[in-house]
């Protein structure tokens, strides 16, 4: 009869491991750039039925992110949150944003 390898309290040895793929890593860019020297873009989402307008990529600190979306909110007056090196504000108001951002010295891809 033949035994079961991976019985309990089996030894693999000390090179073997459940998991042998190793997970990639993310790449986030930590450097901080100038307004001038940003290219952002727009995208849009439909999320349960209502628009949301994105705004990336930011390279500034999370502070200074944080900082921003909370100046800009209070300009335009609706929603909006910070997540990873992205903007998202209710709604579909993406001129209004790049208005406010212009005049903040930002670039945009034409």
């Amino acid at each position: 009869m033949k035994t079961n390898l991976f019985e309990m309290g089996a030894d693999f040895g000390d090179d073997w491991s459940s998991d042998n793929k190793q997970k990639p890593t993310k790449s986030t860019s930590t450097e901080i750039k100038d307004p001038n020297k940003h290219q952002l873009h727009f995208t849009k989402e439909k999320r349960r039925g209502k628009v949301v307008t994105i705004v990336k990529p930011f390279y500034l600190a999370k502070n200074d992110l944080q900082a921003l979306v909370k100046i800009l909110k209070k300009k335009l007056g609706t929603g909006g949150t910070v997540k990873e090196d992205s903007l998202e504000f209710q709604g579909d108001i993406s001129k209004q944003v790049r208005k406010h951002l212009e005049d903040m010295e930002y670039r945009f891809k034409t």
